[in-house]
């Protein structure tokens, strides 16, 4: 994307109303929408988040899906999620807003219990060991998403990546959490939520044609007080 393009689409969101745009200062400082995402969506509807949202294909078809949850895309890159947050515009899609932030800042920007259920979709497994703090199901992030949930709440991870799959799903075996469901190829095997086979990305769609399978764990954790 070119330089001009990204400008364009920075400028654009920033007149959004459907984004949420954060310093990290704000974000240390105290978000003024920690706890009361209510006031945002003006309703007391289930909150649902997609972290690494992308363009935001996911958190829009979702939100298409489910008139009655509000879904938040979560990501740095407003650039990409521009798209999504235009077209939920102009589709009137009004439970569904884009928060442009970092990911590891996620437990300061909700409170305790304010979510519902996190949805990690095709992110970046980042396989070199040294990158292991950067991926999104690593020990510090799982902290940080439990004490976000609601006792219960569900997470979901769907990817390409048949490492971050093993990584996730071993770790999730090694610290007790309790996995609902887990399959290495749900387009193949059966008994995979509908859900998670009716939204597909454009790249889900792209590795489908090529044969590449698609994972899916579903889990909880274990020991939310």
């Amino acid at each position: 994307m070119g330089s001009k393009n990204k400008l364009k689409r920075f400028r654009e969101n920033e007149n959004f109303k459907n984004v949420i745009q954060p310093t990290r200062q704000e974000v240390f400082d105290g978000f003024y929408l920690k706890g009361k995402w209510h006031t945002f969506f003006k309703n007391d509807n289930p909150i649902i988040l997609e972290l690494g949202c992308g363009k935001g294909e996911y958190t829009l078809a979702l939100a298409q899906k489910n008139p009655n949850i509000n879904y938040i895309g979560v990501d740095i890159k407003g650039a990409r999620f521009w798209r999504g947050a235009k077209t939920a515009l102009e589709k009137n899609t009004t439970n569904v807003a884009f928060l442009r932030t970092q990911i590891e800042l996620i437990d300061l920007c909700f409170s305790s219990g304010e979510v519902c259920e996190i949805w990690i979709t095709f992110p970046d497994p980042q396989i070199k060991y040294k990158r292991t703090k950067h991926r999104l199901t690593n020990p510090v992030f799982l902290s940080k998403y439990q004490n976000i949930l609601v006792k219960d709440g569900l997470i979901h991870l769907k990817t390409d990546s048949e490492f971050m799959y093993g990584y996730t799903l071993g770790l999730l075996r090694g610290t007790g959490q309790k996995i609902i469901y887990a399959n290495h190829d749900i387009y193949k095997n059966e008994g995979a939520p509908n859900i998670v086979m009716e939204v597909q990305t454009f790249y889900e769609r792209q590795f489908l044609e090529i044969g590449k399978p698609i994972t899916y764990i579903q889990f909880q954790f274990s020991d939310k007080e």
